[in-house]
């Protein structure tokens, strides 16, 4: 299968590199594989992703998608001349999640000049659904 990167030579160690001082970063976020139309990310469910009852925040699983889906986007483009920024995001949360880490895979429903509409689905550590997002990216001409 053809990839849909823009650059072949990116690798886990620069994407993770690049997310220091970040949300990302602060939510123990960590990418774990880019395939050819795909990229996967993950997150512990601990005491910085979790709400009141103990359960994943649907806030934390928001802010995964997005930063996976983001991410992707700027795989996609040429950052020399395009930046990409989120414009829209929905999450539907599936199950709750105690402990352990989820893991969330994006894949492009469209790629188009102006936009990106990624679909994101996260997992539990047993590969149950636990939500699914939808992220809309605007991808803009560098000034």
């Amino acid at each position: 299968m053809k990839t849909i990167w823009h650059s072949t030579n990116v690798s886990l160690d620069d994407l993770n590199e690049m997310s220091s001082k970040t949300m990302g970063e602060y939510l123990g976020m960590e990418f774990t594989e880019i395939g050819p139309d795909y990229l996967k990310i993950m997150m512990p469910v601990d005491h910085r992703t979790v709400q009141p009852y103990g359960l994943l925040h649907g806030g934390a699983s928001a802010a995964l998608a997005e930063t996976v889906g983001s991410v992707a986007s700027a795989l996609i483009i040429d950052q020399e001349k395009y930046i990409c920024v989120g414009m829209e995001i929905n999450a539907n949360h599936i199950r709750g999640v105690k402990s352990g880490y989820v893991h969330a895979v994006a894949k492009p429903l469209h790629i188009g000049a102006t936009s990106h509409v990624w679909d994101i689905r996260i997992t539990d550590d047993q590969h149950k659904l636990v939500c699914v997002s939808r992220l809309t990216v605007a991808i803009l001409a560098k000034r």
